[in-house]
């Protein structure tokens, strides 16, 4: 295959990975929600379990649309993972600043154009180096 037509790894190489992540994400929160009471020690706990649920389960999803939508270069197994991560990231800090009651559209349209625009900007040196 030359280099112009090479695909993203594929859906099917996430799935053991995302599994993983979805037991221990959604595991926890459900043990999070049940046994403990709301202190400072479970709440954290219950936002890094909320990271793992959600970037398991949006991981197929990444994966699906780097595939049908692909880029030059394809991105990495890395580079998926990543991107998940950042809708893992995503959704925890805006229950985070709804804990403190500072949600607002605004604040959460901005956070998410600057994790889009962290993503793009990785992405755009990414293609740079591959190219020198």
């Amino acid at each position: 295959m030359s280099e112009n037509t090479q695909l993203s790894p594929t859906v099917n190489s996430f799935i053991p990975t995302a599994i993983i992540l979805m037991i221990l994400g959604w595991g926890g929160l459900i043990i999070i929600g049940t046994q403990t009471s709301p202190s400072g020690g479970s709440r954290w706990a219950m936002f890094f379990t909320s990271v793992l649920a959600l970037t398991g389960t949006v991981l197929p999803v990444i994966a699906f649309l780097n595939r049908r939508f692909p880029s030059n270069p394809p991105p990495s197994s890395f580079i998926i993972l990543r991107q998940a991560l950042w809708v893992g990231i995503y959704f925890p800090t805006l229950a985070w600043f709804q804990i403190g009651r500072v949600l607002t559209l605004p604040i959460a349209l901005l956070l998410a154009l600057g994790l889009f625009l962290i993503e793009w900007l990785l992405r755009l040196r990414e293609r740079s180096q591959k190219k020198t």
